[in-house]
């Protein structure tokens, strides 16, 4: 055991008498010890329940004859930090979260662990760190919220930031507004829709690492604590069997998630996500991979913000378990990995049932023959961009239009706020890119305020940035290379025609070679924004977004 560097011998008298300092009896100390990471904090929604699912975990892990020791994981919740300087440290807490993780778990020699995460940045974080590590791990996530209610209609986060756009257009009052503000997020959990926090736990289901019902229980139901439960004594299983992450989450695995991805809609943060802890798993993902997965997978969901469903909806429906299912019908996944149930992904999902046609389309009528995300490549993004082809517009899959170019955000916001931006425009934000940023913003602010200005289905917008999973419509992300190493978007100038083709995977400045050519000349690096602590850090080590903006 690894604890045995800790609790074991006479050397390790010191280490004992400081484990009685904090009150553990020598039957504590002579079982495994299990690490219980807590993402636990009073800022972030989605994890201020994360104490009572901690509680349940170590009750769990006790009654299955393990020792539950509690360190935490930092988190920032990402719809606060939205639209101001606080969202360059969102994509950047991943790494501290994986970093800090692995230095806890070495430093003490835990045996196993067991994470519980929740939102946007914790769970990839988390699941980098499990493969790092590789000492048994599972988890278990807070849930999502349930979905607000305004006016008799299901509502999100997400609803709320278009209403913002919706008032400035004058088609929304003051009042209407603080209606939503009220009513959008009426519980604690991760938002509702299939956003980013909901779709990196559904995937953890599909990778192997969660049980089922991790990425869609609510939050606020008994079955969660049940669910907590289940996992801390699952933990003990796993420790016994010695079934590390490196052994659930291989290359079939990892294939298995990106086919549930598509078949979700899942949020275009998955294309960073996957991709970095696929890189610590030792797994080689490329976003060619996506697009060759998207091509033979069907779309089965449209949750918000595609559609009118929420998690709620599809834990009813069955959850991500009736969605492989389908999937398996026509033969998409590895039914032969081996997951934290300590049975394989085929034993897992056998009998478990689409209960709900309107929220899971059966197999042989998918939303789309193709799935959710589609990578493009052309003259605009050489490496990559991303985009949430099932929130598009029908008529904005293939578009052409001018070029309005914002070297920031908040540039971009107010010129949309301004009525600025009209029909037809594709809207370029760039500078803000994993180096530019740093830190590689979401752009839900710009979004909805396009979508609740009534322009979503007229006017795209492409970004080095990033999107929430709240974004919908034609907004194409992670534009690599990023303007801030000299990538084409950094040459994009106000008027160009930009040409997008998202059937047949296309982004492209309609200018020709020798311009190209010529605007690269005379190109020049822009200074760094910002030049001491740990942000300044992370843009000296962090990698393109086709790489999963990984550090090295």
């Amino acid at each position: 055991m690894r604890s045995d560097s800790v609790t074991k011998g006479i050397r390790q008298a010191p280490h004992r008498s400081l484990l009685n300092a904090l009150g553990y009896t020598k039957e504590e100390q002579n079982r495994p010890l299990i690490g219980v990471v807590s993402s636990y904090n009073e800022i972030v929604p989605g994890h201020m329940n994360l104490d009572k699912i901690v509680d349940a975990v170590k009750i769990g892990v006790a009654m299955a004859g393990g020792t539950p020791i509690v360190f935490p994981a930092i988190a920032v919740c990402d719809g606060i930090t939205m639209g101001h300087a606080g969202m360059k440290y969102s994509l950047a807490t991943r790494d501290l979260i994986c970093d800090s993780t692995e230095c806890m778990a070495m430093a003490h020699g835990f045996d196993a662990l067991v994470m519980v995460p929740n939102c946007d940045k914790n769970v990839p974080g988390l699941l980098m760190a499990a493969a790092r590590l590789n000492i048994p791990t599972i988890f278990v996530s807070g849930g999502p919220m349930l979905a607000g209610r305004v006016k008799g209609e299901k509502r999100s986060l997400s609803s709320l930031f278009e209403a913002v756009g919706a008032c400035a257009a004058g088609t929304m009052s003051e009042a209407e507004v603080e209606e939503f503000e009220e009513k959008a997020c009426p519980t604690c959990g991760s938002c509702s829709g299939m956003y980013t926090a909901n779709s990196m736990n559904c995937l953890t289901e599909a990778l192997g690492m969660g049980l089922r019902g991790n990425g869609t229980i609510p939050a606020v139901y008994s079955k969660r604590l049940r669910l907590a439960k289940e996992a801390g004594m699952k933990i003990m299983e796993l420790l016994e069997k010695n079934i590390r992450p490196k052994d659930i989450m291989n290359a079939k695995a990892f294939e298995n998630a990106l086919v549930v991805d598509m078949a979700l809609g899942c949020s275009t943060n998955s294309m960073l996500h996957l991709p970095a802890i696929a890189h610590e798993a030792g797994v080689a993902l490329d976003l060619d991979m996506a697009n060759r997965i998207s091509a033979k997978t069907p779309n089965l969901c449209h949750l918000a913000p595609a559609g009118h469903t929420y998690m709620e909806d599809l834990d009813e429906a069955g959850g991500v378990y009736a969605v492989m299912n389908e999937l398996h019908k026509i033969g998409l996944l590895h039914t032969d990995t081996i997951t934290v149930t300590g049975k394989t992904t085929g034993e897992n999902i056998a009998g478990c049932e689409n209960k709900d046609s309107l929220v899971i389309r059966p197999i042989e009528n998918p939303y789309s023959k193709t799935g959710g995300i589609a990578v493009l490549t052309g003259s605009l993004a050489p490496d990559s961009a991303v985009v949430k082809r099932s929130a598009v517009a029908e008529e904005m899959m293939v578009h052409e239009g001018p070029a309005r170019v914002f070297d920031c955000e908040e540039d971009a916001i107010s010129a949309i706020m301004g009525g600025g931006i009209k029909s037809g425009d594709v809207v370029v934000i760039r500078y803000e890119g994993p180096k530019g940023g740093p830190g590689m913003r979401e752009m839900l602010g710009p979004t909805s305020a396009i979508a609740g200005m009534g322009l979503g289905s007229s006017v795209a917008l492409i970004t080095d940035g990033r999107f929430s999973g709240a974004s919908r419509g034609a907004s194409i992300g992670h534009v690599s290379p990023e303007a801030a190493v000299g990538g084409p978007i950094a040459l994009v100038e106000e008027g160009d025609l930009i040409k997008i083709n998202i059937p047949e995977n296309t982004l492209d400045l309609a200018i020709s070679e020798e311009e190209m050519e010529k605007r690269k000349a005379e190109w020049k690096p822009r200074e760094a924004k910002i030049t001491t602590g740990y942000l300044a850090r992370y843009a000296s080590l962090v990698t393109s977004g086709n790489t999963g903006a990984i550090l090295k």
